[in-house]
C-alpha cells in the first residue's frame, strides 16, 4: 500500500528520477490557516546537497500544491501537492540496469512486480519521503494547534552515541550543526565518523530520537491499533528503518517493575 492513516491519510507517488514526488492528504480538517513558509522549511531540513554529509544531488524542494487550499486555508477538501525533480542524473545509473545493489530494493522490487526503476533507487529511494515531510509539517501545524509538540534529533551514529537523557539535553540546539544533534561535542564526533565512512567507501548507520510533549491522555485504540503501534508502522515504512523503540525500548528489561 502507498497510503497511511485513517483519520488524516497520506496517499504518496513518485519516483526518485521521474517526474517528482508527490501525495494527497485525505481528512485534513477546513479551515486551518496553513504557514507554507514553514512547510517549505521543513522541506528545506530534508533536501539533498545541504551539507558535506549529505548526497550531493542539488534539487531546489519546492512545493507546488494543486488543491485543497484556497487563500492559505485548507477547504476539507482532498489536498494535492507536488515537488518536481530537477537535478536526476539517470544517466549515472544505467550500469546498475543489470545489477542488484546489496542492501537496497533493486531485487525485492523485480521479485514483486517482475519489472523495476534501477535509476536511483526508484520509488524505494529515499526521496519518497518528500511526502511524508509535506504532510508530517501540516499535520505539525494542527497539532500544534491544540498543544502537541514534536522535536527529534540524532542520537547515534555508528558507534557514537549521544549516552544523555533528552531531559539533559537543549533539544533548541538541535539545528546548530549539520548532523543535528543537540550536543555540539557528539555532534563533532558524529560528522567525523560519517565523513570516515565516506572516505572508506562505506556507510554508517544511525538513530534518531523524537519527542513528543502534550498528547493528551486516550489517544490512540485499545488493542490494535494503540499509539505506539502506529508509530511504528509509520517508522517503519521509511526507507532503510530496521528498528523502532517506544519509551525505555528494549532497555525496559533490565528495569525493575517498582
Amino acid at each position: 500500500m502507498n497510503t497511511f492513516g485513517q483519520i488524516f491519510r497520506l496517499t504518496s507517488f513518485g519516483e526518485s528520477h521521474g517526474r517528482g514526488i508527490g501525495g494527497i492528504i485525505d481528512g485534513c480538517p477546513a479551515g486551518v490557516m496553513l504557514d507554507v513558509e514553514q512547510i517549505q522549511a521543513e522541506l528545506a531540513r530534508r533536501k539533498p546537497g545541504q551539507s558535506k554529509i549529505t548526497t550531493q544531488r542539488q534539487e531546489p524542494d519546492q512545493v507546488e500544491f494543486l488543491s485543497g487550499i484556497f487563500e492559505g486555508k485548507t477547504q476539507g477538501t482532498p489536498i494535492a501537492f507536488a515537488v518536481w525533480n530537477k537535478d536526476q542524473h539517470s544517466a549515472d545509473y544505467n550500469d546498475l540496469k543489470n545489477i542488484y545493489r546489496p542492501s537496497h530494493a533493486d531485487f525485492t522490487y523485480m521479485q514483486k512486480y517482475g519489472t523495476r526503476d534501477h535509476r536511483g533507487g526508484g520509488r524505494s529511494s529515499a526521496r519518497e519521503t518528500i511526502a511524508r515531510v509535506v504532510a508530517g509539517a501540516i499535520a505539525k501545524q494542527i497539532l500544534n494547534k491544540v498543544g502537541v509538540k514534536i522535536q527529534a534529533f540524532v542520537s547515534q551514529v555508528g558507534e557514537v552515541k549521544l549516552e544523555k537523557h533528552y531531559t539533559e539535553l537543549d533539544l533548541s540546539q538541535t539545528e546548530s550543526n549539520i548532523v543535528r544533534c543537540p550536543d555540539a561535542e557528539i555532534a563533532e564526533k558524529m560528522i567525523d565518523r560519517i565523513m570516515q565512512a565516506g572516505n572508506d567507501k562505506d556507510t554508517v548507520g544511525g538513530v534518531i530520537t523524537g519527542v513528543v510533549n502534550g498528547v493528551p491522555a486516550g489517544w490512540g485504540e485499545p488493542v490494535f491499533n494503540k499509539l505506539h503501534a502506529d508509530l511504528g508502522f509509520a517508522m517503519l515504512g521509511i526507507n532503510a528503518v530496521k528498528g523502532f523503540e517506544y519509551g525505555s525500548g528494549f532497555e525496559g528489561t533490565k528495569l525493575s517493575g517498582s
